[in-house]
């Protein structure tokens, strides 16, 4: 499967410029360390593993997150394919050669 999450403190203990950089780099470092493929872009942090792998780094990155507010909001998507691999550059790669072949 592969997930795209956002995690995110807010409330009470919250930066007072309404920057969440200092907490959502503690929710990344779980990812990488992770070891499972993994991408991170403005909005969202994807991760490819099986159920069980996937569930268990997000809810260890949103738990890193907990320390920087009085709640946390989450947000998680899911493309579910059981036994397939390599999705997370599998699809980019099929996309660019649709690109590719409708700009010839």
């Amino acid at each position: 499967m592969i997930a795209a999450f956002s995690v995110a403190p807010s409330g009470a203990g919250c930066d007072a410029d309404g920057s969440v950089a200092e907490a959502v780099a503690e929710a990344v470092k779980v990812v990488r360390e992770s070891g499972l493929p993994n991408r991170t872009s403005s909005m969202f942090t994807e991760i490819e593993g099986t159920w069980d792998e996937v569930f268990d780094v997000i809810k260890r990155a949103t738990e890193a997150v907990e320390r920087f507010g009085s709640r946390v909001s989450l947000v998680i998507k899911a493309d579910i394919r059981p036994g397939v691999e390599g999705e997370i550059d599998g699809k980019l790669e099929r996309l660019e050669s649709a690109i590719e072949r409708s700009d010839a």
